[in-house]
Formats: C-alpha cells, structure tokens, sequence
C-alpha cells in the first residue's frame, strides 16, 4: 500500500493508504480542527527524515539522550528539557525539539 504525506497546520503525518482521498479522510478523521496544507504521494515504501534539516549533527544518538532526560525526569517535559539541555549543551529550542518529539513518540 502507498504512503501518503498529509501536512496539516500543525503536524506532518504518514498515511499508509490505498490513495489521497483517503489519506484526506485519516487526517480529517483524527485531527479535525486541523487544516489539510499539502497532501503529497510518497514515490517509494521508506521514509526518510534529514537530521540535518532538523538542526542534529554529530554521532549522538539525540532520542536516546532525550528518552534517558524523559525517564530520569519521570515524565516531567520542563525538568526533561533542563537535563536536556545540561547533557547535551543544546540550546532552549532545540532541546524542546528533541524532549517533545520522543514525548509523542510514546515515551
């Protein structure tokens, strides 16, 4: 089955559907209040995300830094953030970055 792009106001989703009506249908379905911008085929069944863009260089392993500040701060975001921030020398912003995209992940 294809992947979609569906980019809405406030997230960027991967839709594994048969086509872009459907996909449309995912993303009104589960985020509702949001605007669909851009809703894109993916030509290929892999997805990739450039750690450069995102502002990540070096050997680190970011999302396990930041699971180990999640877990060590017992879920709290803002105290996660700081240890972040202390282990890594990153600053406010992108510390917030790493802290809430493995929030979302599940953590």
């Amino acid at each position: 089955m294809p992947l979609f792009e569906v980019a809405t106001t406030s997230h960027i989703r991967i839709a594994c559907v048969s086509d872009e009506n459907a996909a449309r249908a995912f993303a009104e379905e589960h985020y509702p209040s949001e605007e669909i911008v851009r809703v894109s085929h993916r030509p290929r069944d892999a997805w990739v995300i450039s750690k450069k863009l995102l502002g990540i260089s070096g050997s680190s392993d970011v999302c396990s830094t930041a699971r180990d500040c999640l877990s060590k701060a017992q879920g709290d975001k803002l105290h996660a953030v700081r240890l972040y921030m202390q282990s890594t020398g990153t600053d406010l912003e992108g510390a917030r970055k790493a802290i809430e995209t493995n929030m979302v992940r599940g953590w």
